[in-house]
């Protein structure tokens, strides 16, 4: 898999806390260690969910930091709920385009209509994208007055 890296302007040890408020903020589970940890972190990818997991580390940088997670295992699983919704889209779309050629079907082709319409106002207008470029994204984006608020809350 693809390393993922991000550079930051802030010093190591702030990068730390900023990761770890945020793998708290997503949902995932960062086991501290050195530099970073092990990070599992929840993804979407379309209509496929699942966990990837790898060191995170923070290393020293030029002007900051540099936050590197390099995926070793990924788990993914298709939410099957959506793939159903798919299939009765895809059957209503087939009325609604088939009642030309057999018009005893146009009774039924409003009702295809909206079962292809519903497909699409259900799943695929609402598919998401979030795996580990966005969490780095996030991790650059944490305010300072957070990370100054977390590494407070750590010292104590």
């Amino acid at each position: 898999m693809a390393e993922h890296a991000i550079d930051l302007d802030i010093p190591p040890e702030r990068a730390l806390s900023a990761l770890r408020q945020t793998a708290e903020d997503w949902g995932a589970q960062l086991q501290p260690g050195g530099t970073g940890g092990r990070l599992h972190l929840p993804v979407l990818a379309g209509i496929r969910r699942g966990l990837v997991s790898g060191p995170v580390e923070v290393q020293p940088a030029e002007g900051g930091s540099r936050v590197v997670f390099r995926p070793e295992e990924s788990v993914y699983y298709v939410q099957t709920a959506s793939v159903m919704i798919l299939i009765l889209s895809i059957a209503g779309g087939a009325l609604t385009v088939l009642w030309p050629f057999y018009p005893q079907l146009m009774a039924v082709a409003p009702f295809g209509a909206i079962l292809a319409l519903g497909g699409w106002f259900l799943v695929v207008s609402r598919l998401r994208t979030s795996g580990p470029d966005e969490f780095l994204a996030a991790v650059a984006a944490t305010p300072p007055a957070a990370v100054a608020a977390i590494e407070a809350r750590e010292s104590s």
